[in-house]
């Protein structure tokens, strides 16, 4: 069983009250709290040694990685991050100033996005160093972008550069929040994610939740130069184009809007972030799954991310 059977699973009869918007199946779920103007975002994620990162990291990355991928999250709901606890689980012979250092990591990226942490609980892990963090934050009411809402015509957008990730941006990306509230700000997205399992398994996610299927434009697929120096170096490495759709841990942003607002979106959006590339790589059609179309025609991509347990 794999982690999509596995959630699937345990979600099936998940108990709610009147407080949930959204629950489990997108990036954070929604709550409505009685906060005036606001609706609550809460989320929660944890970074593993051995699977999120090695034991040659620096412990400031390994801080700063745990913070940041709760932080995708909330820009994946094009939201404001508020406040965190960090459960820190840690093998009995830990080195407190490699702690120290890993909180220094996760404390400095906090106050670049102003998140308060607020406490947290620590415990012995046998297995190893595990970091564990629930985030808040918030959105304004009326603003709800799920990964559900992508229409059959919409232009298919995604931010950055795609593949090639374990060559270091794992560990040090930034978060797209600016990005994701100045999109909300501006223009009517449709539907909106991010990207940390691979272009081939989020663009799956969004499409199943929308009910519909794409059409990616092979040339149109920001290949990131990463991806290409490992396929030029390593022999037994994917090809670009592959990594670019399946290495996952791109953290980048995935979003969808009417195809008439594409040009406007794109002119604007290179006035306010020249230094970040923006790519329209398909469109949204009716069906299921995803086509492929190069040169030669279209076919079905059939290729995932990156799936826990499988």
């Amino acid at each position: 069983m794999n982690e999509l059977e596995l959630i699937a699973r345990l979600t099936r009869a998940l108990p709610t009250n009147d407080t949930v918007l959204t629950g489990a199946g997108d990036d954070c779920a929604i709550l409505d709290l009685g906060v005036p103007e606001q609706l609550i975002l809460f989320k929660t994620d944890a970074v593993v040694a051995g699977v999120h990162f090695t034991g040659e990291t620096p412990p400031e990355k390994i801080g700063h990685k745990a913070l940041a991928r709760c932080l995708s999250d909330i820009a994946a709901m094009a939201g404001t991050p508020t406040a965190a606890l960090v459960t820190l689980g840690l093998p009995k012979d830990f080195d407190p100033d490699f702690v120290v250092r890993i909180y220094a990591g996760l404390t400095a990226l906090a106050e670049k996005f102003r998140v308060a942490i607020v406490g947290g609980e620590t415990t012995t892990n046998p297995g190893g160093l595990l970091i564990s963090i629930a985030l808040l934050g918030s959105i304004p009411r009326g603003r709800r972008l799920l990964r559900s809402g992508a229409k059959a015509g919409d232009a298919i957008f995604v931010t950055g550069e795609l593949g090639g990730s374990l060559a270091g941006k794992h560990l040090d990306f930034t978060p797209r929040l600016v990005e994701s509230c100045w999109l909300a700000e501006h223009f009517p997205l449709h539907s909106l994610m991010d990207l940390s399992d691979g272009l081939g398994s989020d663009l799956r996610h969004l499409l199943k939740a929308s009910g519909v299927g794409a059409e990616l434009l092979k040339s149109a697929v920001p290949v990131a130069r990463s991806a290409r120096v490992a396929a030029r170096e390593n022999a037994g490495a994917k090809p670009p184009f592959i990594a670019a759709l399946t290495d996952g841990e791109d953290f980048e942003l995935l979003f969808t809007l009417a195809s008439r607002n594409a040009v406007k979106l794109l002119d604007a959006w290179h006035r306010e972030f020249p230094g970040l590339k923006l790519s329209c790589i398909g469109k949204i059609v009716a069906g299921e799954g995803i086509l492929l179309r190069d040169k030669t025609g279209a076919r079905p991509f059939n290729a995932h991310g990156y799936v826990h347990f499988a």
